[in-house]
């Protein structure tokens, strides 16, 4: 592979030299605070074979969420459509990259029938970057929030969309859908965006979120999310908090970079739970309406909590609590 298409050298440069060569390695026995029971109970099973038979991918799967045992448990799913590789190369990312070929028009379809299926109430839709589309993948969006709305009306429906470049249509045709929440994560500190987000931009990233709150006119929520773990500073996570709400997002989700394998960027340190709570607190004095902060949030551990939501969840998991 090209040094410059390396997710661990990204452009071929000494990451060990940005990062600092303290870094923690690939196998060792992580902090307690990380184990989670392995997934395998029946309502796993079950959207396991349904989301299988559908041909459809999640999230979950593709980029080894560590919560994917509780969140299908809960029977909560995140959705990943346009496909399974990613035109981009991000360097903690585990989902694959190369030249996509995915393009199902009934994929909406699919994907909203298993939604209703599922009996979700909040469901998640994501995707792959797709910088190879005229418009970046919006359609797509727009076809399963429309499906969704048809097939399964009290499901909310939350998006977690690319940068689409920057492009202004792409947006505005996702958020003229008003879904009820539109995410777009920005992933790190602004500094070690050309260390692990070559191809994105913090700024323009800043300015989708900004837009996709005017344009939703305050009908949609706003969210972003962060990882910890790559050699950032408390200070530096709370200057790009107060960035985010400066742009109008309302909901912030903080968890721990886990390196997926010797490919990816390595961790350089793991937070303890103490800190992710000192970040949650200076998230909310700065205005956020919510904020999921810990070693083992993602951006979409219990969406579903982060709006209120009409009816009560599915699943044991969701019912205890």
């Amino acid at each position: 592979m090209s040094a410059t298409r390396s997710r661990a050298n990204p452009g071929g440069m000494d990451v060990l030299h940005a990062l600092g060569g303290n870094v923690r390695p690939l196998r060792e026995r992580k902090p307690p605070w990380f184990k989670v029971p392995p997934p395998g109970g029946t309502r796993y099973r079950e959207l396991t074979e349904m989301i299988r038979a559908e041909n459809l991918h999640t999230v979950c799967q593709e980029a080894a969420c560590p919560n994917v045992g509780e969140c299908w448990e809960r029977g909560t799913a995140t959705f990943m459509i346009l496909g399974d590789t990613c035109t981009r190369r991000c360097g903690f990312c585990n989902v694959k990259t190369g030249k996509p070929t995915w393009n199902d028009p009934l994929e909406p379809a699919r994907v909203a029938r298993s939604i209703a299926r599922m009996g979700l109430r909040h469901a998640v839709i994501t995707s792959v970057d797709r910088d190879d589309l005229p418009d970046k993948g919006a359609s797509a969006f727009v076809g399963v929030i429309r499906q969704v709305r048809r097939q399964a009306p009290g499901c909310q429906v939350e998006v977690l969309t690319p940068d689409f470049q920057g492009q202004e249509m792409p947006l505005a045709k996702v958020i003229a859908e008003r879904p009820d929440v539109f995410n777009h994560n920005v992933e790190v500190v602004p500094r070690l965006y050309p260390i692990a987000r070559r191809g994105s931009q913090f700024a323009r990233s800043c300015r989708v979120l900004r837009l996709a709150r005017e344009l939703g006119e305050g009908e949609v929520v706003t969210k972003s999310g962060l990882m910890v773990g790559l050699g950032e500073t408390h200070d530096e996570l709370v200057d790009t908090f107060a960035a985010l709400r400066e742009h109008g997002v309302q909901v912030l989700t903080v968890g721990q970079y886990l390196r997926p394998s010797e490919r990816h960027l390595p961790v350089v340190r793991y937070w303890h739970p103490d800190e992710f709570a000192a970040l949650e607190r200076a998230a909310y004095e700065l205005g956020f309406q919510h904020v999921a902060a810990g070693p083992l949030v993602r951006s979409s551990y219990h969406a579903d909590q982060h709006v209120p939501q009409a009816r009560p969840g599915v699943g044991p998991l969701a019912a205890s609590g």
